[in-house]
């Protein structure tokens, strides 16, 4: 389980599922509290958004990555995510009719899945990874 652990790929997914799980709880909370599902998604989003970006650069990524690069790109990421987010959830309930439970669940897989892949590779790029990581992340590149 500790070399489990070590992965940057096995961080990033708990991290990951962290900040998606706290996502989905949020909103669906939010929501059915009696917030508009944008405004709930979007606030739920931010809330995330500081909780995954610091377990993201300090346990995730540890210091590999120019903060004052990182943060940024990250924030750009994430504020795209969240108005996506808050798309998705709005389009769920008004179009779709979803319940506030199924609309969050919509809406933490697709904004969670956008954000993995960019996040992969534009905030945090595997560019100058040395080890394991980095012959995971070829091994993931290629074709099946």
């Amino acid at each position: 389980m500790q070399e489990l652990a070590k992965s940057r790929m096995c961080r990033f997914l708990i991290v990951g599922s962290s900040a998606a799980l706290l996502l989905l709880v949020l909103s669906y909370a939010l929501v059915s509290l009696g917030m508009s599902p944008f405004t709930g998604s979007v606030l739920a989003y931010a809330v995330a958004f500081c909780c995954a970006y610091t377990a993201q650069r300090g346990w995730t990524f540890g210091g590999d990555h120019d903060h004052a690069r990182a943060l940024p790109r990250y924030f750009v990421l994430q504020a795209g995510c969240a108005a996506f987010s808050g798309l998705v959830s709005h389009l769920a309930v008004t179009r779709l009719g979803m319940a506030p439970l199924p609309m969050a669940a919509a809406t933490t897989i697709t904004a969670s899945a956008a954000s993995y892949v960019v996040s992969s590779a534009w905030v945090f790029p595997t560019t100058g990874r040395k080890g394991q990581d980095a012959a995971l992340y070829r091994l993931l590149k290629r074709p099946f």
